[in-house]
């Protein structure tokens, strides 16, 4: 998905508003969490997840072409982890197993201490 289609598709949610208008909300978020990570905070957006910047320290590569060893400087690189709403909707099945699992654990330990 490119930038775009999510100012479209609100824009097509909402006909009473300008697209140009949701194109500078959108630009506007973006650029307020860019500028967030960019001061080293971390940006948490409920049920969709958290961005945060990881320091990765110096190191020696190797040049893939050639195999001669290259000095890698420091890097400062976005992280994002997400939500607990978005994995959950994003693998609806590995949660139907982990209540069944649950479940039987419980009947199983039931009979155990029986």
């Amino acid at each position: 998905m490119i930038k775009s289609e999510p100012v479209q598709k609100l824009s097509e949610q909402n006909p009473h508003l300008y697209q140009r208008d949701i194109e500078k909300i959108v630009n506007a978020i973006l650029d307020t969490i860019s500028d967030a990570l960019a001061q080293g905070e971390r940006v948490e957006l409920r049920g969709f997840g958290t961005f945060s910047v990881k320091k990765r320290g110096a190191r020696t590569g190797r040049n893939p072409r050639t195999g001669r060893a290259v000095s890698i400087s420091e890097k400062v690189v976005p992280v994002f982890k997400s939500g607990k709403e978005m994995r959950h909707r994003l693998n609806p099945a590995s949660q139907k197993r982990a209540k069944r699992s649950v479940t039987s654990s419980t009947y199983v330990t039931g009979l155990v201490d029986a």
